[in-house]
């Protein structure tokens, strides 16, 4: 494999930035987790991100490594990464989630890792670097993850709307109050399970390409935890920025309806994660409380912060995949001095 050798401080240094990549994904996506149960009042700030934090680290106890082997393996040529490329991916996924978290935008860090690999690989070996039907199938679920989440919550709260129509609406809040609890330890699940697998994913196959995991590339278990444990600290840490917006600038919500937007993206995560592909946690909860939102009337959904948040979600992967197109140069320039 033509890749470039370094020594351990080097190969540990990347490893970090790849770790503080999972923090700031799980501080940047914390919102997604806990934002409906945070605006409907059903934990405070607190309690939910520990809520959150707890499932998002237990979540490789119930997921296959799919998704992580998609980043390692399915979007670039193996035989193209190298540190150099990692390091330019890792910093053009990490520059475009810090500058929308200060924007307060709920952009992809998915996305933006996806963008970032691209980036770093084209910057290397040209466009013939990206494994098309890896690439093809991501930019697919970039469209019907918030898609299926917004059909699946529309659905859902037309149901439960429909069923609970003779309930008194103080009954309805109090029992679904606790049905909230699972739906977002049911989300946090899913966002753990699918988001850390790309760090993981990240981190393997540095090591593979540094010849330090055999011929067969697979993800270490000290990796698994490292990764999980990453993501839940940082969300832990929060990120109410984005909360807000998640929770109460879109649509304003009920129990119930934070019930049915969770599961929602719940089983639209689930389902992602176990056929191995990395999709958006953001994409997929946004378009999940849209649903909800326009089951009650359509101007209940601000369309107009929505369309912001659409225009990040856009320029994800070209505005990381151009940072890290750059960052490359300047990390194969480095490692190679």
């Amino acid at each position: 494999m033509d890749a470039l050798q370094l020594g351990l401080p080097a190969l540990a240094f990347i490893i970090v930035v790849a770790l503080a990549f999972d923090f700031i994904n799980g501080l940047h996506d914390a919102a997604n987790s806990i934002a409906t149960v945070v605006s409907t009042r059903v934990l405070s700030p607190k309690l939910a991100v520990a809520w959150a934090a707890f499932f998002n680290f237990i979540a490789f106890l119930f997921f296959g490594l799919h998704v992580a082997t998609t980043i390692g393996t399915g979007l670039v040529q193996p035989s193209v990464i190298d540190p150099a490329v990692i390091l330019g991916a890792l910093t053009g996924a990490i520059g475009w989630n810090v500058f929308t978290w200060w924007l307060g935008l709920p952009s992809s860090s998915s996305h933006a890792l996806v963008g970032g690999l691209a980036g770093a690989g084209i910057a290397k070996a040209g466009t013939g670097a990206i494994v098309g039907s890896g690439f093809f199938k991501t930019a697919i679920a970039i469209v019907l993850s918030p898609t299926i989440g917004l059909v699946l919550a529309l659905l859902m709260v037309l149901i439960l709307s429909w069923a609970l129509r003779k309930a008194p609406p103080f009954a309805v809040d109090r029992q679904f109050r606790h049905w909230q609890l699972v739906s977002a330890a049911l989300y946090s699940l899913g966002h753990g399970g699918n988001d850390a697998q790309k760090t993981m994913g990240i981190i393997a196959v540095l090591l593979f390409s540094q010849g330090m995991l055999g011929e067969t590339f697979y993800v270490p278990f000290w990796v698994i935890l490292a990764c999980q444990a990453a993501m839940g600290l940082g969300t832990l840490m929060g990120g109410w920025r984005i909360v807000r917006t998640m929770g109460s600038r879109i649509t304003d919500l009920k129990p119930y309806q934070g019930f049915c937007a969770e599961t929602a993206g719940a089983i639209t995560l689930f389902g992602a994660t176990w056929l191995g592909i990395p999709v958006s946690t953001t994409h997929t909860i946004t378009g999940a409380i849209v649903g909800v939102g326009s089951a009650r009337r359509t101007s209940a959904v601000r369309w107009g912060l929505a369309g912001r948040i659409v225009w990040a979600w856009v320029l994800t992967i070209p505005a990381s995949g151009a940072v890290a197109y750059v960052a490359y140069l300047v990390a194969a320039a480095i490692l190679l001095s």
